[in-house]
């Protein structure tokens, strides 16, 4: 199976199943001297692991990571960093009826098409539970952006049709509200929707955005590997996610030149920007405002609501999902997403290192000192 790394200079490649003895995530290229521990990636790994809430699955995982190489006295080496995620609530038996249909809305099809074989144990590699290794090494990713004085806050947007208020925005309030929504009274009405929800044997979907500040100008290629693109990817190769938006997003289709064009000005003798429809990017490249990305995420695919779909002999037949399943994604996609981000910021920045001779003198010149 190709295609479980991402990044070309900060390289993370992810590994394991859902319900296999362990998952993880390999980081290649992350610099020697960052202070680093399992606490440091714990905390990221509670924001996405299951049983947090009333609204995530039931399956108890205490996610607990153990670093297996590339740190020597609380200091990376520079060598690779291994990171292991143990699998400790596997139910394998509650799948074991989906090995003969396809369940709508998973990979289940898509994988026998192209394999000719699938790990039915709760998806296996297709699993949300995949997405534990991304945030492992985005913990990694994201203690480097701190170090560079780079922040991020990433928190559900909407869940359904309840949008967060945002003249309410509190960062506290996305660890506190079992939605990871801003602010409580928002929170508090989109879980009253979760529960109808629940009550008809249904799900949610919704969105996360993510703001980036502290970000400095001119980071990203102009042409294939523009930092939106490079963004979008790797937001998109999230599982649940069916689009993404920068900035004003789709927005800016309905919009005029005048009314998207983000005027420039001086701000105590440095280039700002009046507005930020662009969400920090142009050209490809940041422009040193704040970086808005949006994330959409589905329903959760699993309901218990009688479904139509197909069994392996090619018959027509109506299914209820059994197993233990998330009403709503969202919440935990939260720090998936930002996990994401921090992984493409770091590859990015690391990439645009060379891109002047200036920055390479200083680089290396200092070093010859």
């Amino acid at each position: 199976m190709a295609g479980n790394t991402l990044g070309t200079y900060f390289k993370i490649t992810t590994w394991g199943e859902s319900h296999g003895k362990a998952l993880g995530v390999v980081i290649d290229g992350c610099p020697a001297g960052l202070s680093l521990c399992e606490g440091d990636i714990q905390e990221y790994l509670d924001r996405r692991k299951p049983g947090g809430s009333r609204y995530s699955t039931p399956r108890k995982e205490g996610d607990e990571v153990s670093i297996l190489s590339g740190v020597f006295e609380g200091k990376t080496t520079g060598t690779p960093v291994c990171l292991m995620i143990p699998n400790t609530s596997q139910r394998s038996g509650d799948y074991s009826e989906i090995a003969s249909y396809y369940r709508p809305g998973h990979a289940d099809f898509t994988f026998d098409a192209k394999y000719g074989f699938r790990d039915y144990r709760g998806g296996g590699r297709s699993s949300g539970r995949e997405t534990a290794g991304r945030v492992a090494g985005g913990a990694v990713a994201s203690l480097i952006l701190k170090e560079l004085g780079i922040r991020l806050c990433a928190y559900t947007k909407s869940i359904g049709p309840v949008s967060a208020a945002m003249d309410k925005f509190r960062a506290e309030a996305v660890r506190m509200t079992p939605t990871c929504m801003p602010d409580e009274e928002s929170s508090a009405k989109a879980e009253a929707y979760l529960e109808e929800c629940m009550a008809n044997h249904n799900s949610a979907g919704g969105v996360v955005e993510c703001r980036v500040d502290g970000m400095p100008a001119g980071i990203g290629e102009p042409v294939f590997d523009k930092l939106d693109a490079c963004l979008a990817k790797a937001v998109m190769s999230i599982g649940a996610v069916k689009a993404v938006e920068i900035g004003d997003g789709c927005a800016a289709a309905g919009s005029t030149g005048t009314e998207n064009n983000d005027a420039f000005h001086m701000e105590n003798g440095m280039p700002g920007k009046k507005t930020n429809h662009a969400g920090g990017i142009l050209g490809g490249m940041s422009d040193g405002s704040p970086i808005i990305v949006r994330a959409h995420i589905k329903p959760t695919p699993s309901v218990f609501s009688p479904q139509e779909t197909i069994n392996k002999n090619g018959e027509n037949i109506v299914v209820q999902i059994k197993g233990r399943h998330d009403p709503v994604i969202v919440p935990r996609a939260v720090v998936v997403v930002e996990s994401m981000i921090a992984l493409t910021l770091v590859d990015l920045l690391f990439a645009g290192i060379p891109s002047r001779m200036d920055s390479l003198r200083q680089f290396y010149g200092s070093r010859r000192e």
